[in-house]
């Protein structure tokens, strides 16, 4: 098994960002030097030389389009078919540089079927996509600009800048004069490399994880000493982004062409079980009658009767933020005689458990550290990833589900790699321990065009969620833990995305979930 030892001390480079400049070394995100290039090969993206200052220079969801490459009368299932993505700005001229961010799949409304499309860029202007047909029937192709080249620009530029894009809330309770209870409510955020990212006046009370080494920040209340934190929850959001930038934003599907796909029927191949080591293809899988098919390994549809049997004896740890409550929720509704405890925690915010009695299965779901935007909870039940797995004994009766993606998206990546490094070592050491764990990573959800109403994506941007879900890939390459691709699920579905992505999508995550921890 991997073994990743501490970095060895080395100056660190400055990054210059928007408000000050802040140093963070491979030694800060506690990953080697040699990682740290593979890293950023993974996640490099192309785009304009420099800052784009004209609206009309920027791509143009008008005027750029599809075509389907030598479309024939008809196709069988299995085959490709090949479809190119021309980019153009608003005076419809022809793109010279890559780094547009375009969505793509093939669907059929009817069916409810869909499938997911990789987008190639070519850093050109032009852009290809093989898309698979695995169905019987008709197919359509969709493709939307949810970026272009510039808006990702400014996405990076403000990601890895010292802007406080979101806001945090630190809650001190105390006694007062009279025997009274007084109580507090100041700004809070993450400090994250040399004097931290954020200051406020009156600076700081500073909380420091003694294992992740995370160091998180208030504003040092006027009455209550720092020992008096009780709550954390979320703060306002702040855009960063100047009038000519917000103009750039758009997410719009663009023309092509929209024409009916004749797919004929083909002989199936046979898949293999469900289990670790299994790599993701594109596509991972498809819809067909809203049931997820898979190409990874064989699926099942489980009843409620079988989600009961296959989690006899079982202890389940479902980690991370509200996507995984929306698994335990799944599981609390269709597990027979699975109840929720009454732990006495918000009935969102947690910590949850369920427990049945009869089978022996108990289901927890506890909340990731801070950063979080969660409601006002106790900041005791904000637990690290890596702290709450470095508590679990493991063992084949023991199963981790965790994921951590949609409350990182507003801090810098360097930090967002120092938290999976933490996690990856925990991991490391229970699968050292325990090696018949089953860990799971369940990668982030697609989030849709906007976070509420009209802001543009400067907060929960896609773009953001997919580098994150490079970086936990990479990082946990031949680790020995299942990555379950639910970008994809979540992304080519009819639905609408969201962050929170509706029952149906959710019943098949559960089920391909189930389908590894007991393979048929």
């Amino acid at each position: 098994m991997s073994q990743f030892p501490p970095p060895r001390p080395k100056p660190a480079p400055h990054n210059n960002n928007t408000n000050n400049s802040y140093a963070i070394s491979t030694l800060d995100m506690e990953i080697s030097d040699e990682e740290w290039e593979r890293l950023q090969k993974a996640l490099d993206w192309p785009g304009p030389d420099d800052e784009i200052t004209q609206l009309s220079l920027s791509t143009s969801s008008v005027h750029s389009t599809f075509s389907i490459v030598g479309l024939k009368n008809s196709y069988k299932v299995g085959e490709d078919i090949s479809v190119i993505i021309t980019a153009r700005d608003h005076n419809k001229n022809l793109k010279r540089y890559g780094g547009d961010f375009f969505k793509a799949k093939l669907f059929n409304s009817k069916l409810k079927a869909s499938v997911y499309g990789e987008v190639v860029d070519h850093r050109n202007g032009t852009y290809s996509v093989a898309l698979l047909l695995p169905w019987e029937g008709q197919a359509q192709v969709f493709v939307r600009l949810e970026h272009s080249s510039e808006v990702v620009q400014i996405l990076k530029k403000y990601r890895d800048s010292s802007f406080p894009r979101s806001h945090y809330n630190g809650h001190f309770e105390g006694p007062g004069p009279n025997e009274t209870r007084i109580s507090e409510v100041v700004q809070c955020n993450l400090k994250w490399g040399g004097d931290g990212s954020w200051r406020k006046g009156n600076c700081c009370c500073e909380y420091k994880d003694l294992k992740t080494g995370t160091v998180w920040q208030c504003e040092r209340p006027k009455k209550l000493s720092c020992d008096k934190l009780v709550h954390h929850s979320r703060g306002g959001l702040e855009s960063p982004l100047k009038a000519f930038e917000n103009q750039l934003f758009t997410n719009v599907a663009i023309t092509g062409d929209k024409i009916n796909i004749n797919v004929l029927p083909n002989t199936a191949g046979t898949m293999e079980r469900c289990r670790f080591g299994l790599t993701t293809p594109v596509p991972a899988g498809f819809y067909l009658k809203d049931v997820w098919k898979s190409f990874i390994c064989n699926t099942k549809k489980f009843n409620s009767s079988q989600m009961g049997n296959c989690l006899k004896n079982k202890i389940v740890y479902l980690l991370g933020d509200s996507t995984t409550r929306q698994w335990f929720e799944y599981l609390e509704r269709n597990v027979p005689g699975l109840k929720r405890m009454d732990l006495h925690t918000p009935r969102t915010g947690g910590p949850l458990m369920a427990v049945e009695l009869k089978n022996n299965i108990i289901v927890h779901w506890k909340p990731h550290g801070v950063p979080l935007r969660f409601i006002k909870m106790l900041i005791t039940d904000l637990h690290y990833i890596a702290n709450e797995i470095d508590e679990i004994a493991g063992g084949p009766h023991a199963v981790v589900v965790f994921t951590i993606f949609a409350h990182l998206v507003f801090h810098p990546i360097t930090f967002y790699i120092h938290e999976v490094a933490k996690i990856r070592r925990s991991v490391v050491a229970l699968l050292s321990r325990a090696p018949q764990t089953t860990v799971i990573i369940k990668s982030g959800n697609t989030a849709g065009s906007f976070i509420s109403g009209p802001l543009p994506n400067i907060f929960q941007s896609d773009w953001y969620v997919m580098q994150l879900n490079t970086v936990m890939q990479e990082m946990f390459r031949d680790i020995g833990v299942i990555y379950l691709d639910v970008w994809q699920m979540t992304s080519c579905h009819y639905l609408r995305e969201n962050i929170h992505p509706g029952p149906v999508i959710i019943a098949n995550e559960v089920k391909m979930f189930l389908s590894y921890v007991c393979p048929i």
